[in-house]
């Protein structure tokens, strides 16, 4: 079952997807995909690690609390990732690192099917690209709490059956938005990670 589960997602990567349409789903309004043409040189990379793996019969992902001491969203739900650094060969380097100091993973333990779609981040000026992992069991964790404030194992499958979506308002750094989430044990997933979410949950269905 999970052995085709993966194949169906390489096969998947390498085609359309539905990002645009599952990303605005989940977009905060008054907020764009795309940077302008004067934004693009003052746009930053950053890279976010979508590890998908089984427990039982449900398959999950791993997900972070931010410490609300961060610089950019503080106290938000996010995958394990950030910033492209100069020492990094790659994006997706720089998402496996960002997940091994974030929560301990092994990454060698780990397969990278491919990439999510790209979207700007417009509140950060960040250039976000999903990178989607697979593994065979559920892995150790080994969390960083000067990163990590809670780990939070997200149950993909519970979301693929009913894509549950709230509305709230928040109080953010542009002031209160009113945005769509998921809602998952008293956390809000909203943003960015719910934006991530939307569109692999939609790939899912699919199958």
């Amino acid at each position: 079952m999970y052995s085709d589960t993966k194949t169906y997602l390489k096969t998947v990567l390498q085609g359309d997807l539905p990002g645009i349409e599952a990303h605005q789903k989940m977009l905060p309004p008054g907020r764009r995909l795309k940077s302008l043409d004067h934004e693009k040189e003052s746009v930053k990379l950053s890279s976010v690690l979508v590890l998908i793996f089984p427990v039982g019969d449900k398959l999950f992902t791993c997900l972070t609390k931010r410490p609300s001491t961060m610089k950019y969203h503080p106290g938000q739900v996010s995958f394990p990732g950030g910033k492209v650094e100069k020492e990094d060969a790659s994006a997706e380097m720089a998402a496996l690192r960002e997940a091994r100091e974030e929560v301990g993973i092994d990454t060698s333990a780990i397969e990278v099917l491919g990439k999510l779609s790209d979207f700007y981040l417009e509140i950060s000026r960040f250039s976000i690209q999903p990178f989607l992992a697979w593994t065979n069991a559920e892995p150790q964790f080994g969390v960083n709490y000067e990163e990590v404030d809670e780990l939070i194992l997200f149950p993909l499958s519970d979301f693929v059956e009913n894509e549950l979506i709230q509305e709230t308002e928040l109080q953010t750094m542009s002031g209160i938005l009113p945005v769509k989430y998921f809602p998952f044990n008293d956390q809000i997933i909203w943003g960015a990670t719910a934006m991530i979410l939307s569109e692999l949950i939609e790939i899912l269905k699919r199958r």
